[in-house]
C-alpha cells in the first residue's frame, strides 16, 4: 500500500490535465464563494482563530504544515499545493460554543449577574482549488473563515443600582450585551517544486473583515470617541497580508514551515471610540512549523507546533487596565497574549476507500485574569480539544470527509474592573470577582473532487 499522503483518498495527479484557461476559472471561482462566505459567522478556539483549516486537518487536531492531502495550502502551508494535486475541495463546518459569564460579591450584590450567551450556532465554509500547471508549478486558491468572536448576553442581568430594577446587562448596558466579528480571507497560491519533493510556496492574504458591539453604554463615558463605542451596527475592513511556506520530503519525513506577516487592515470608523489606535484590528503574524512520519504503510503520525503573536494588534493586547481613554494608541484593549499551540494528529488506511484520523490540540489560554471584564464580550479561554475524523472514497474521483471536535469547559476568574470605580472602589473588593466560561464542539463535513 502506497504512503497515506500519496493514497487515493489523498490526491488524484494528472499533469495532461492543466491549461492555461485554469486561471480566470479559479478567481471567477474564488469571487463566487467568497461572496457566500460574507454573510456567515465564524468562532474559534486558539484565541480567535480555529483549532485547524480544513476538514481532514480538523479531524486530526488541526495538524497541516507538513501534510498535502487537500487544497487548503493557502491557510496552512502554501507549499503544499505543490503536491495536492488537481483537487476542488468544498466543506462546511457547523460550530457550537457555549459561552457564559458571572460575577459575585459586589457591594450590595449591586452588580452581580450570571448569564449565559445566546449564539451558538455557527456555520463555517471553506473552499480549496488546486491545479497543476506544469510538473513543478501549481497554483490554485484557498477561501476560509480566519476566525472571529461571538457573544449575545440578555438585558435583565443586573441594576447596576438602577431603581427600575434588573434591567440591565452584565457590563450595566442597555441593550443586549456581545459582540460579532468574522474574517475571511481568499488566499490566491502558488507552489513551485524547486528539486523532486522539495517546494517553496506563497499567498497573498486578502482580507476582509466586519465587527458589531452592543451593549456597552456604560463605558461611553471612558472613550475618546464617546459616540463611537457601541451600538453603530456593522462596520468592515479590508487588507493585506503574505503567508509564505516550505514543505520536503526526506525518506519516511516530510517537514514543512509556514509564515503569515501581519495583515494590516483598514480601521473600524464607527468604533474607533473602543478599539485602541482609534478603531485598528489587524490580523496578528503568526508561524508554524510541522514534521509528518510515514510509520507504516498505513499509518502516518504528524504534528505541529504554532505561534499567533496577539500582541501585534494594540486592540487585543492592550491590558485592559489601561488609565488611557478607550480608542487612544495605548487604550485599553482585551490584554491577549500570545498563544502557543501544539497540534498531534494520526491518519490510518484501515481500508483501501477508507482513512480514519483522530487528533489532539493544545493551546495556551490568552486570557489572564487581571482581563477577565472586557473578555466577558470574547471568551476565548478555550486550551484542549479532541478530534475525529474519515475519508470515505466515494468514487475514483470523488470523496467525502467528516471531522469531530470537542473542547472540555476552560474558566478564567479574575476581580472585576469595577474594583476601580466609584462607589465599588470605597470598599475593598467591592466591584466583586467575575468568571468567564466556554466549552464548545463542531461537526465538519467536505467534499472533494479529483480531476
Amino acid at each position: 500500500m502506497s504512503q497515506i499522503s500519496h493514497a487515493r483518498l489523498d490526491r488524484t495527479f494528472h499533469p495532461g490535465d492543466s491549461g492555461a484557461h485554469g486561471a480566470p476559472r479559479l478567481r471567477r471561482v474564488a469571487l463566487a464563494c467568497a461572496t457566500l462566505l460574507l454573510p456567515l459567522s465564524a468562532a474559534a478556539t486558539n484565541g480567535y482563530f480555529p483549532h485547524g483549516y480544513g476538514i481532514k486537518a480538523k479531524g486530526m487536531g488541526g495538524v497541516s504544515v507538513a501534510l498535502s492531502h487537500d487544497s487548503m495550502g493557502g491557510a496552512n502551508n502554501p507549499a503544499s499545493m505543490a503536491f495536492a494535486g488537481d483537487r476542488l475541495d468544498l466543506g462546511l463546518e457547523w460550530f457550537n460554543p457555549e459561552r457564559s459569564a458571572s460575577r459575585s460579591g459586589s457591594m450590595m450584590g449591586l452588580i452581580d449577574f450570571d448569564s449565559d450567551s445566546g449564539s451558538r450556532h455557527h456555520f463555517v465554509p471553506e473552499f480549496g482549488y488546486s491545479r497543476s500547471l506544469t510538473p513543478q508549478l501549481s497554483a490554485g486558491v484557498t477561501v476560509y473563515g480566519n476566525g472571529g468572536m461571538n457573544t449575545d448576553y440578555p438585558t435583565g442581568a443586573t441594576s447596576c443600582g438602577n431603581p427600575a430594577g434588573n434591567v440591565l446587562n452584565g457590563l450595566c448596558g442597555s441593550s443586549r450585551l456581545g459582540v460579532d466579528m468574522m474574517q475571511l480571507i481568499v488566499a490566491p497560491t502558488a507552489a513551485y517544486q524547486v528539486a523532486p519533493g522539495h517546494a517553496l510556496g506563497v499567498a497573498p492574504l486578502l482580507a476582509y473583515q466586519r465587527f458589531k458591539v452592543s451593549g456597552l453604554q456604560g463605558f461611553e463615558g471612558m472613550s475618546s470617541s464617546p459616540g463611537s463605542v457601541t451600538d453603530n451596527g456593522y462596520d468592515s475592513s479590508t487588507g493585506f497580508g503574505l503567508r509564505i511556506g516550505y514543505q520536503g520530503r526526506f525518506g519516511p519525513v516530510t517537514l514543512g514551515a509556514a509564515y503569515a506577516t501581519q495583515t494590516h487592515m483598514g480601521k473600524f470608523d464607527k468604533y474607533k471610540g473602543l478599539f485602541a489606535e482609534q478603531g485598528g484590528f489587524d490580523i496578528p503574524s503568526h508561524y508554524a512549523v510541522g514534521i509528518a512520519f510515514q510509520a507504516t504503510p498505513s499509518l502516518q503520525l504528524a504534528a505541529d507546533w504554532m505561534q499567533i503573536r496577539y500582541s501585534d494588534v494594540a486592540s487585543v493586547h492592550n491590558p485592559s487596565a489601561s488609565s488611557q481613554l478607550l480608542g487612544a494608541d495605548a487604550g485599553a484593549g482585551f490584554g491577549w497574549q500570545d498563544v502557543k499551540v501544539l497540534k498531534i494528529g494520526l491518519q490510518w488506511q484501515a481500508m483501501p476507500e477508507l482513512v480514519l484520523r483522530a487528533g489532539y490540540n493544545r493551546g495556551s489560554n490568552p486570557v489572564q485574569s487581571a482581563d477577565v471584564t472586557f473578555n466577558i464580550l470574547a471568551p476565548g479561554v478555550i486550551r484542549s480539544h479532541y478530534t475525529l475524523g474519515g475519508t470515505w472514497q466515494m468514487s475514483p474521483g470523488s470523496e467525502l470527509t467528516l471531522a469531530y471536535m470537542r473542547a472540555p469547559e476552560e474558566q478564567v476568574s479574575g476581580a472585576s474592573m469595577y474594583n476601580g470605580f466609584p462607589p465599588f472602589n470605597s470598599t475593598p473588593g467591592g466591584g466583586g470577582s467575575e468568571t468567564i466560561r466556554m466549552r464548545q464542539q463542531a461537526l465538519g463535513v467536505a467534499w472533494a473532487l479529483k480531476f
